[in-house]
């Protein structure tokens, strides 16, 4: 037995010499129709590739001798095929037959094995290039997790790093961050759906207040920090929520209905098909629920189409049309000593939030004879959205009905297009491939703060005239105009060796157009001041980024990668002009600059057990935090909000994945059994600041360990997940002022306190029915990941507790 595992890993390090032929044909379906993205892999030495558009592949560097090659797409039967390196392999044509039968899970989930993903994107995909970068890709079908409510936990589980807000607002929206990134709505991520700008406004408004459904996705893609060169400037990266595909069939609908814990109703319904050159996708999503604390129900409906027509093999043309709304009313945060005394309370009974986006989407696609791939993307957004309530910064005052509430509306219209072109080419032998793009975005948000209504209604209209005297009005126009152009080459230096460098010009342009008026008050409520202050603020800023990717990828399969990318953060008109009693602004408060790099080795070892480890170091110049300070012409306290200095995180971040039943049950058809870690360890430290008590300080939103632990076991058509979380406590501000539990007044200051969770998922397939199940936060541990300075606090927002909830899918 030693003896035949030295053997095995002798022949995996010394597998060193390859023939110089490769096998070359088309993957095509028994129509004749060809096959796009047909995932292929070389199971003699563990390399993988893909067919084009066009069902055309190619495989690379067999090893000497025989090689065993799978080829695998949903809906067709994997078809297992050897060739021989010493032979003319080309001009080979591979028929996939349709699945007519309907498989186990179990089975499905072995099949879906076959593709032998590492968990990552390819070096080339459609028309971007992600060689050398540190890429991460969830496919939604391999995962048991509660969907109905986006459970982010779950659903982001290997993913190395997130930080995670938590809300108990059935998943309406998603608050992801990284690396010292504040997760609010995602903020600091370029956010695309099926490749498209999601977000309000990505220069003045970069928050997500909709998230697409995790049940009608098919995977999620993060590129980390290094996607400024070709997603814009951000510091976290791009995450792409990838829709899923049509139905091959003529038509298929999908129905899921799913109840949990504090009267959770939701239900998504999902129909697609093609006929011929044409096919469609639509679905519609409907959730309502109480929330585990009072007044916190909510009310949310989604609605997406997607429609494609394959003029030719080579052409296409998609169109996205998405609704999203929901209403809901929020508990308000808590003060330390709140939470500790009752995490389920809530003070507030009149705070309310309303979202309402549209977002339209045209894609067209082409492939040239010449290997070339051309896309061009229009894009617009028509969304608004409503915050209305009671947001003291003295989180304990009671909220008494008859008194004024903050008001907030903000619209936002932009619309875009994106134009990439991709050629690959031959130099010196080696296959290269060359990208440029453009893209133009123009957008105008208004935002109007102003007096709400004295009654405890969802009444989103000014009351100006019930109250002409509120402390804080305002009314801004924010047009903002970029234009960029990028472009990356992956230089192949040799077969295994790639060089990439890319660069990125940004032209930016951001106003800020309107007036705000501030009135002062005496303690008897006389006005003692009210001044009216017009404003047209223009800001202009041009700029080259420029990055650079390695890439080495060894002959067992292996990958070692390495980037550095610079970034750059725009500071939003609309974040100085909103006036927040919790927290102030600093007016010459400037853009943030800095870098992010990586160097990682991944890849797989034999066929059950896939990795990808790196360090990694993220530089801030200027960047932009918050501490505690008496603000201006006021004794009261507030976070104060600018350029606090330069900061550096830097960590070591690894995640492995063992299929335990290829290792020890590999002849077991009927069962399944995989393990993943999860683990990162990062530091961070303020290098200089101007502000005093920051220097030498722990970034914000940075715990030293972000651990996921997790197992699926799976017989027959029974599948099972457990997960284990932890998070190490972490600061909220610059200043790093530690936990007060004793505090009643404020609850927005101070750190997030380390927590851990278990998560249990279920899932049981019979012919066309599917049951899903779950406890979340099975030990009903009490905890939070945010204090929050404005809505839906300010103050402590606790997570959930334990939570039930139950699915029923049926498919026609």
């Amino acid at each position: 037995m030693k003896l035949k595992a030295f053997n095995i890993l002798f022949l995996l390090i010394t597998t060193t010499f390859f023939a110089q032929n490769s096998v070359k044909g088309i993957v095509i379906n028994k129509a004749g129709k060809a096959l796009e993205n047909v995932e292929i892999y070389n199971k003699t030495n563990y390399q993988s590739f893909n067919s084009n558009a066009s069902g055309q592949f190619e495989i690379k560097s067999l090893s000497t001798g025989n090689n065993v090659i799978v080829f695998f797409i949903e809906g067709y039967k994997v078809e297992e095929r050897t060739f021989n390196s010493q032979e003319n392999n080309v001009n080979i044509k591979i028929t996939l037959e349709e699945l007519t039968t309907t498989l186990s899970e179990v089975v499905v989930m072995k099949e879906k094995e076959k593709q032998f993903a590492l968990n990552k994107l390819k070096d080339i995909e459609e028309t971007a290039i992600y060689a050398g970068k540190k890429t991460e890709v969830i496919t939604l079908d391999k995962i048991t997790a509660n969907k109905a409510t986006n459970n982010a936990r779950q659903v982001y589980a290997q993913v190395v790093g997130l930080t995670i807000n938590e809300s108990n607002d059935g998943g309406l929206q998603l608050s992801i961050g990284g690396r010292g990134l504040d997760p609010n709505r995602t903020s600091n991520f370029n956010t695309r759906q099926n490749d498209y700008d999601i977000s309000a406004d990505v220069l003045g408004y970069p928050e997500s207040y909709y998230a697409t459904p995790t049940e009608a996705l098919e995977s999620i893609q993060i590129v980390r920090g290094a996607a400024s060169l070709q997603y814009g400037t951000q510091f976290g990266g791009m995450i792409n929520f990838k829709i899923k595909k049509p139905s091959t069939k003529p038509i298929e609908l999908i129905t899921r209905n799913t109840l949990g814990s504090f009267n959770l109703f939701t239900n998504f319904t999902s129909l697609s098909g093609t006929k011929g050159k044409f096919s469609y996708y639509t679905y519609y999503n409907y959730k309502q629920g109480d929330g585990f604390r009072p007044n916190s129900k909510f009310d949310s409906k989604s609605f997406f189409t997607n429609l494609n027509y394959q003029f030719t093999e080579n052409t296409s043309l998609h169109f996205d049309y998405t609704h999203f709304s929901y209403l809901a009313q929020q508990p308000g945060g808590l003060t330390d000593f709140m939470f500790n005394q009752n995490p389920e309370q809530s003070n507030r009974t009149r705070n309310w939030f309303d979202v309402d986006w549209n977002l339209f989407a045209l894609r067209f696609k082409h492939h040239f004879q010449h290997n070339a791939d051309f896309s061009l993307q229009l894009f617009g957004l028509d969304a608004s959205r409503k915050a209305l309530g009671y947001r003291s910064n003295r989180v304990s005052n009671p909220d008494v009905l008859g008194t004024e509430r903050d008001l907030i509306l903000g619209d936002f219209v932009n619309w875009g297009a994106e134009a990439r072109y991709l050629k690959k080419y031959k130099f010196f032998g080696q296959d290269n491939a060359f990208l440029i793009g453009a893209k133009y975005y123009q957008a105008k948000n208004t935002g109007i703060q102003g007096p709400g209504s004295s009654g405890n209604n969802a009444n989103f209209n000014l009351a100006t005239d019930e109250f002409p005297n509120y402390r804080t009005q305002s009314n801004y126009e924010f047009p903002n105009l970029n234009i960029s152009i990028f472009g990356e080459n992956i230089f192949k230096i040799s077969q295994a060796f790639s060089i990439t460098p890319g660069f990125r010009y940004e032209n930016i342009k951001t106003k800020a157009n309107g007036f705000y008026r501030r009135i002062n008050n005496d303690l008897a409520g006389n006005v003692i001041s009210d001044e009216t202050v017009n404003e047209e603020n223009v800001k202009e800023r041009d700029f080259f980024l420029l990055g650079l990717g390695l890439s080495y990828k060894m002959k067992n399969g292996i990958e070692l990668y390495a980037n550095a990318s610079q970034n750059y953060r725009s500071v939003t008109f609309n974040d100085i002009r909103t006036v927040n009693p919790s927290a102030v602004i600093d007016e010459n408060i400037t853009d943030e600059k800095g870098y992010t790099s990586d160097i990682g080795m991944r890849g797989k070892i034999l066929d059950n057990l896939s990795f990808d480890t790196s360090v990694y170091a993220l530089y801030y110049n200027y960047k932009i935090g918050e501490y505690l300070t008496e603000a201006p012409n006021t004794a009261a306290v507030v976070r104060y909000r600018d350029n606090v200095g330069t900061a550096l995180t830097y960590g070591f971040e690894s995640l492995i994945d063992w299929n335990i039943n290829k290792t020890f049950f590999r002849e077991n058809e009927d069962f399944i059994w995989s393990l993943f870690s999860n683990i990162a360890i990062t530091d961070s430290e303020y290098l200089k600041s101007d502000t005093k008590n920051i220097k030498g300080n722990k970034v914000e939103f940075v715990p030293n360990y972000n651990l996921k632990l997790g197992t699926g076991i799976g017989y027959k058509n029974f599948l099972t997940s457990i997960q284990f979380s932890y998070v190490s406590s972490q600061y909220t501000n610059a200043e790093n002022n530690p936990i007060d539990i004793n505090d009643n007044t404020y609850g927005i200051f101070g750190a997030i306190p380390s927590y851990s969770v278990l998560d249990f998922s279920a899932s049981y397939k019979y012919k066309n029915f599917k049951l899903e199940t779950g406890i979340n936060n099975v030990l009903n541990n009490w905890y939070f990941t945010r204090r929050a300075t404005g809505y839906p606090g300010p103050g402590i927002i606790p997570s959930e507790p334990r939570v039930f909830y139950a699915t029923l899918e049926i498919k026609f």
